[in-house]
């Protein structure tokens, strides 16, 4: 049976952001990575819009909003540092009428409160930096930009393996946990059969999977990851160049989503997208229902129904994005004019784990479960790609 020091569940950014910064700090420690895909970033990394974000939107204070001021630099020193593909090209948010201009003016507040220097505009400079958006109003925040997360979770785990005594097993599915006086004892299954692991500390980074691991070691758990499906759409080549900076609509402040807007993605084309659509599966990218009973078993439970009589108006509008095309694009079309379901394209989707407490309440910020010998990042919400380094540093302190 094979020994580590540290045990991290997940190849995704999260997972490789801790390998990484516990091969900096402890670099004789035996880290295994394993995850139950043949590769890394196959899930929510791999299938976000790419945005570093700056933290415009978080309550001062919050997790969210710390680790995302501290990420916002992070992730692009890392990038420089290891010629990774980025650009810094700054966000607009802009409100399409004179009903949004009070949450306008709120968000502008916020931002200043995150330490950020939000430039207001007004409908005709907007007009004069982006020609071919249509706003009453808005503001620029600079620090904003885009890269490719996938190539950053690979750099991420090379630069573990490199400086570290670190292994990444795929195609590993973790079965039982069991926590002993001096760690955890892990058992696989793998194409090859299954095997064991001892482990002085099991670090959770499973996303949409991890409050099923939570209980699976026998821990208290208030809550469940549910899958809100975020599905994106390319548009026609003729766009690629149709706006200079990200492109926002002002948010609905009692949802956790941001609205579908413009992204300029490296590679030199422009996506729209997401908008967020409670999902039957935690891998239902390309489906309505899940291929197995799991729709069963998340529909079964009083948090769901909570959930969707509360924001009952905000579930319908999601559904009917989801179902029709030409609504989607109305929605993109409010502030960029001219913009139809002709010009979408086919893009991936992305599921998007986020935590409900059994009241139906949704967990807007990170969230940790901790034992003994165990660390599960319970909850790590939208801007966790970007707060990825400092989640990690978070993260190594909790074990210390």
């Amino acid at each position: 049976m094979s020994e580590y020091d540290f045990a991290i569940v997940g190849a995704g950014i999260i997972g490789a952001a801790v390998a990484y910064k516990l091969s900096q700090r402890q670099p004789g420690a035996r880290i295994l990575v394993f995850d139950k895909e043949a590769y890394c970033a196959r899930h929510q990394t791999g299938r976000n819009s790419g945005v570093i974000h700056a933290g415009v939107y978080y309550e001062p204070g919050s997790y969210k909003a710390r680790f995302c001021r501290q990420g916002l630099e992070h992730t692009f020193e890392l990038c420089e540092q290891f010629d990774l593909p980025h650009e810094r090209c700054g966000k607009l948010i802009v409100a399409t009428g004179q009903h949004e201009l009070s949450a306008l003016d709120a968000l502008f507040e916020r931002c200043q409160q995150n330490a950020l220097n939000p430039q207001r505009l007004t409908a005709a400079e907007i007009q004069r930096r982006e020609p071919a958006i249509n706003a009453v109003g808005g503001f620029f925040v600079k620090q904003t930009g885009i890269t490719d997360y996938k190539a950053i979770t690979q750099c991420l785990l090379q630069q573990a393996q490199h400086h570290g005594r670190c292994q990444i097993h795929y195609q590993h599915s973790l079965k039982t946990i069991n926590e002993l006086p001096d760690g955890t004892l892990l058992r696989f299954s793998h194409p090859q059969g299954e095997s064991e692991v001892k482990a002085a500390k099991l670090i959770n980074c499973a996303g949409i999977y991890a409050d099923e691991l939570i209980r699976r070691q026998g821990l208290k758990c208030d809550f469940r990851m549910l899958p809100f499906k975020g599905e994106y759409y390319r548009l026609n080549s003729h766009y690629n160049d149709i706006t200079q900076h990200l492109i926002y609509p002002v948010p609905d402040p009692a949802m956790p989503f941001l609205g579908v807007h413009l992204t300029r993605m490296i590679g030199g084309y422009t996506t729209v997208g997401p908008n967020a659509v409670l999902t039957t599966g935690r891998e239902a990218y390309n489906r309505l229902l899940s291929t197995d009973a799991e729709w069963l078993h998340l529909f079964a439970h009083g948090d769901v129904w909570k959930l969707l009589w509360r924001y009952k108006k905000a579930a319908v509008k999601e559904l009917y994005s989801s179902l029709s095309k030409s609504h989607y694009a109305r929605l993109v079309s409010r502030y960029c004019p001219g913009i139809t379901a002709a010009d979408f394209l086919p893009y991936r989707a992305g599921i998007r784990a986020q935590a409900v407490d059994r009241n139906g309440l949704l967990v807007h910020d990170f969230k940790f479960v901790e034992s003994a010998h165990a660390l599960h990042v319970g909850n790590a919400p939208s801007p966790a790609a970007t707060s990825a380094l400092p989640i990690a540093d978070e993260i190594i302190n909790r074990l210390f």
